[in-house]
C-alpha cells in the first residue's frame, strides 16, 4: 500500500485488518456527520474503525459499528459510542457505490479516519473479500520480502 503524506492531515485511526481481509478496488474520501462531543473525543486521538463497514439506507450511506468513546467533559449532550454515522458524499458517488455493492457483491470498508483542515474525513474503499489462500499468499510474500531485506543487509556489511 502506497502511503501518501498530505500536509495538514492528522490521522486519528487506521483499519489495518482491512488490507489483510479485502482487496481494495477503489478508494474515496468522505465527510462524516458527527456531534460536538464525538469530534472532541476524536481530537483526543480516541476512536476505532476496526470492525466497521458501510451500508446504504434509503439512498444514504451510513457507517456502522465504528466506536467513538464518550467524551468525559460532556454532560447530558453526550453521544452513542456505537451509533450509526452518516457519510457525506455527493449523490452521484452514492448511486455509484450503491450500484456496486448491490450488483457485484462488493462491500464498503473504511480504511482510515483523519482530520483534514479541521474537518473529520474518512477514507472508504470498495472492497472484495479475500479467501483464505489469498491471505496465506500475502503472508508468504511479506515474510519473503522481510527475509530478503535481512539477507541483503547482512551482505552489505
Amino acid at each position: 500500500m502506497i502511503k501518501r503524506i498530505v500536509p495538514g492531515q492528522k490521522i486519528i485511526c487506521l483499519n489495518r485488518k482491512a488490507s489483510f481481509n479485502y482487496f481494495f478496488i477503489e478508494t474515496l474520501e468522505a465527510g462524516i456527520s458527527l456531534k460536538g462531543s464525538e469530534v472532541k473525543s476524536l481530537r483526543d486521538g480516541k476512536g476505532s474503525i476496526a470492525d466497521s463497514y458501510a451500508i446504504d439506507n434509503n439512498g444514504e450511506i451510513f457507517l456502522v459499528n465504528s466506536h467513538i468513546p464518550l467524551y468525559r467533559q460532556s454532560s447530558y449532550n453526550n453521544h452513542n459510542p456505537k451509533g450509526d454515522r452518516k457519510l457525506l458524499l455527493k449523490k452521484k458517488e452514492i448511486n455509484k457505490l450503491i450500484g456496486r455493492i448491490n450488483q457485484e457483491g462488493l462491500t464498503i470498508v473504511p480504511t482510515k479516519m483523519y482530520f483534514l483542515k479541521g474537518k473529520v474525513k474518512i477514507e472508504i474503499a470498495v472492497a472484495k473479500g479475500k479467501k483464505l489462500y489469498d491471505k496465506r499468499q500475502v503472508k508468504k510474500t511479506k515474510d519473503w520480502n522481510r527475509e530478503k531485506a535481512r539477507l541483503l543487509s547482512r551482505n552489505n556489511k
